[in-house]
């Protein structure tokens, strides 16, 4: 449950990435920030693609003890010997996921900004609840997962929750004490040094 303490952080790759290219990029961002978890967020449908992705950030993640989950694929989670998986249609698939998984695996569920889907991912067993976006995006329906949300989750349910997309540093100053996790990813691939736009985003929590 959500506390004035500092959120963890939980770091989404690009959908995009160089699986020859991105290991190293992320290796920089885990040796200077701590890291909670990260989520392999790729794209498309090339399983072999995505898997090569999977074996080289499982090493680095690994390496340094930080757990890996990815976008979607519960196949793949097992294949690669993923630490779990991240579904992205709140909590229609958490019971198979698990099912599928055991119960060490991580699954995680997206929710959008829907507080009944939330729960009813947590009651199906989900580890953690991710609501967003939290800030404004230029895709999608416009709906926002707003602070009265996760103020009301993190006082109500002991379900983890991970506030993610948009985050600003406005942002991450109004929800870190009421978020466990703050999810990280577009707002620092984009810039030359990742690890400096992250710790500029972070600057907030001291």
């Amino acid at each position: 449950m959500a506390s004035t303490d500092r959120p963890q952080i939980y770091l989404i790759t690009p959908p995009d990435l160089d699986p020859e290219s991105f290991p190293d990029r992320l290796a920089r961002v885990l040796d200077a920030v701590e890291i909670a978890c990260i989520r392999l967020a790729m794209a498309g449908s090339d399983a072999d693609r995505i898997g090569r992705a999977a074996d080289a950030l499982r090493q680095v993640s690994h390496d340094r003890d930080v757990a890996l989950v990815i976008e979607t694929h519960v196949q793949l989670a097992e294949r690669h010997g993923l630490d779990g998986v991240h579904l992205v249609d709140g909590a229609r698939n958490v019971r198979a996921a698990r099912k599928a998984l055991g119960a060490d695996a991580i699954v995680g569920a997206f929710c959008g900004a829907s507080r009944h889907e939330g729960m009813t991912a947590g009651e199906a067993g989900a580890d953690y609840v991710a609501f967003g976006p939290v800030g404004d995006l230029p895709l999608g329906t416009g709906t926002r997962a707003e602070h009265e949300l996760f103020a009301w989750w993190s006082e109500m349910i002991e379900v983890p929750v991970v506030a993610e997309g948009g985050l600003t540093t406005a942002l991450v100053t109004d929800l870190a004490p009421v978020s466990d996790f703050l999810g990280i990813g577009a707002e620092i691939w984009s810039a030359e040094d990742p690890v400096a736009a992250l710790r500029a985003l972070l600057a907030p929590l001291g």
